[in-house]
Formats: structure tokens, sequence, C-alpha cells
């Protein structure tokens, strides 16, 4: 087996329906360097350790000069998730003030009914067709609709972030044997007017507040101050961007597993109380979030191997959480699995900021889509994936559904 070769495998457009059988080869093999010079790890332990190690940093401007991207010295819009403490510390402690505790605890649990309407509305659009993209249908508008509610941004504007955010994802795909430079050219412009967008809606609400977090990001500072322009435009672009896209691809996995496993969706349907623990599973089982970027800041032995000072290193988020060191028949779906501590959400002090928002949809939009799976059935399988193979999901997921019986 060519192990040198594996992330440019999982990578590869080919094996996203199914990466799964590369992962059990790379924890086969352990640490494992690439042919561009990356290391790739997939073992749960090894990248939990990691993930709480001091010494792996998320700002990929430490990486050394032979892999460092177009311009990254000199970036200005970096968001708190690509920073290491204390700035990470800083710059998430002023985005969560207006976000959850312990300065607004109730915010998010006050979105609940709200969430609820929406799926309402969602579902009952869908009712009497036979023929439905669970993607552009339900699961794309909507963490869409809640996110723009959340941060204020109208609606209506949608079509004008949504091209922006498909291309900033791009920027940060991970991928193996290629110039990234256009790609990272793109995202950093579409990051650049995203932000500034951000930041003129935040604007109008200076001293006018309303009951959003860009108001509140320039009506209600913390105690280290207000973010700076560049902070508020790379940080309100992180948010709105992670606020839907794993969210998306959640609640479309979630649908995907359940219409795969009959037996399952069934017990959900008998067993609507098992819905967290379906969810938790569909984090661990389907994740959202595949592969995470990481630094070295020193060597460091993993495994028997040394990583060495700034290579890039890829954790491989999807692999720990199938990893059967850990987890017991971790390649079986089991909505009430226990002992469930997946990587779906990470780990460590960049533990998903959304995480709490983003169970709500998906047990939400999962509980409420379960009737509507029950007649269901795939159009085609594997479904169309998005290119992304850090953010993995299905592009469409096209069900057909038995018209409704004639009234009598």
């Amino acid at each position: 087996m060519a192990f040198d070769t594996l992330l440019e495998r999982i990578t590869d457009y080919a094996n996203r329906p199914d990466p799964y059988p590369l992962y059990a080869e790379l924890r086969e093999a352990g640490v494992v360097r690439q042919t561009d010079g990356s290391y790739l790890i997939g073992g749960y332990h090894d990248i939990v350790a990691l993930l709480h190690d001091p010494r792996i940093s998320s700002d990929r401007r430490h990486r050394a000069a032979p892999y460092r991207g177009l311009s990254e010295d000199d970036e200005l819009l970096v968001p708190f998730i690509r920073l290491d403490d204390p700035e990470h510390h800083r710059l998430r402690s002023e985005a969560m003030r207006p976000f959850g505790p312990p300065h607004s605890p109730g915010r998010i649990d006050a979105l609940r009914g709200e969430i609820a309407r929406i799926t309402e509305e969602l579902v009952n659009g869908l009712r009497g067709r036979t023929r439905i993209d669970i993607v552009d249908d339900f699961a794309y508008p909507l963490p869409v609709t809640v996110i723009c509610r959340l941060l204020g941004v109208p609606r209506e504007d949608e079509p004008v972030f949504r091209d922006w955010s498909t291309t900033i994802v791009d920027a940060f795909d991970v991928r193996s044997g290629e110039d990234s430079a256009k790609r990272q050219l793109a995202g950093a412009q579409a990051r650049t007017q995203m932000g500034h967008y951000l930041v003129e809606l935040a604007e109008r609400r200076r001293g006018r507040p309303t009951d959003d977090m860009l108001s509140a990001f320039v009506n209600d500072p913390g105690p280290a101050g207000e973010f700076t322009r560049e902070e508020l435009a790379a940080n309100g672009t992180l948010l709105l961007v992670a606020g839907h896209e794993t969210t998306v691809n959640l609640i479309t996995n979630g649908a995907l597993t359940l219409l795969r496993h009959p037996d399952q969706r069934d017990r959900l349907r008998r067993e609507p109380e098992l819905m967290p623990a379906a969810v938790e599973e569909l984090l661990r089982y389907e994740p959202p979030v595949h592969l995470l970027p990481r630094v070295p800041l020193a060597h460091i032995d993993v495994a028997g191997t040394t990583l060495p000072k700034g290579v890039p290193v890829v954790l491989a988020l999807a692999s720990g959480s199938r990893d059967p060191k850990r987890f017991r028949d971790p390649d079986r779906f089991d909505p009430a699995r226990q002992d469930n501590q997946h990587l779906g959400f990470g780990s460590g002090i960049h533990l998903c900021y959304g995480a709490p928002l983003a169970r709500i949809e998906a047990r939400t939009a999962l509980s409420a889509l379960l009737p509507l799976l029950g007649a269901a059935t795939l159009v085609e399988d594997p479904p169309p994936y998005r290119h992304s193979a850090l953010l993995r999901g299905p592009r469409h997921l096209p069900i057909e559904v038995p018209p409704p019986a004639p009234a009598t």
C-alpha cells in the first residue's frame, strides 16, 4: 500500500463518496509523511493529544517557507479559528459575548422556537411534491436563514454571499499535489468582499442597536475593547460561513444515513427521545468536517515519528472518529451509542464555537424530516458530492416520494 499518497487519494474527488477504507489504511500506517512533505495522522488518541498540545498551532503563518501560501505573512483578515492563544482567546471571547454564556446565556435557547418555525415552513413547502432535493429545498435554507437572523444579515442577500462562501471554503480545502495559489487568491478576494459587506452592515447599527450579533459587536464591546474593522471583517466572515456550511453537511449527511439505514430510521420514529444521541452518532459516523490542518511550533514525537517544526500536519478527524481503538464496532451506525466522545466538533481550545446551535438545528431538522424519509427513496446512491474534502457532504440529495393517496 502506498501510504505516502494517502492524502492525495483521500482528497481525490473519486473517493469523496467513501473515504473510510482509506482512513483505515491511514490508521494502520500510523503517522505518514506524504509526497508533498506534509504529515497525515488518523488515530483517535494521537489526534486528541495533538489538539490539546500547545506546541501545535492553528496559525498557518507558522509554516516553514516552502509550505507557505500566497501572501500569508501579510494577511490581515485572520479569524480566531486560525490563531493561537492569547489572540485566539481574546477574539473568541469577544465573538462569544453576544452568542452564549456567560454574557448571553439565553441567546441560543431563545432561537429554538424560531428554528422550529422555519423548519415547519420548509417541511410544509415539501408536502405533495414527488421529487425533492434535500440540500437545496431544506438542508441549505434552514441554517442560512438562522445564521442570517442571528448575525443580522438580510436573508435576501443570500445569493450575494453564497458565491463568496463557496469560494472561501474552496480556498481552505486540503488537497495534495496541487498549486493552490489560484484558489487562495480567489478565497482572499472573497473574504475581503464579504468582510467589507459585514462591516458596512454593522456600522449602520452603530449607535442604533438591534437584537443581532453584528449590532452587539459595535455597540456592546467586551472588557478587551471592540473589534477593529479588520477583526470584525475576519470574524464576521467566519461566523457567517461556518454558521451554515457545516450544518448543511450535518443535516444532509444525516438524512442520507437514515435513508441508507431504514431500520434505524424507523427506530427513531418509534423512539424520538433518541434523536439527541443520534445526532451525536452522526457527528461521529458521517461528520461534516473531515480534515484539520495544523503546524508544529517545535519538533514533536508522535507514535514513533517526529513531526518537524513548521511542516504542515493534517489531522483526519473523520478517521479518528472511526478508530476501533476508541470506538466499539466503529463502522456501524448506532443512534443509541454510549460513550460517544467523537471528534465531530474537534477538541481542545478550538472546540467548535457553534456546536450548541448546530445540535439544535440538526435535531429539529432530522426529527421533522423523519416522516418524509420514511416513504422516500434515493434517486442515486451515492449522490453527487461537493468538491471539498475538508467539508464533506452531498451537493445534492435528490429523493422521490410517492404521491399522496387520492381522497376517498
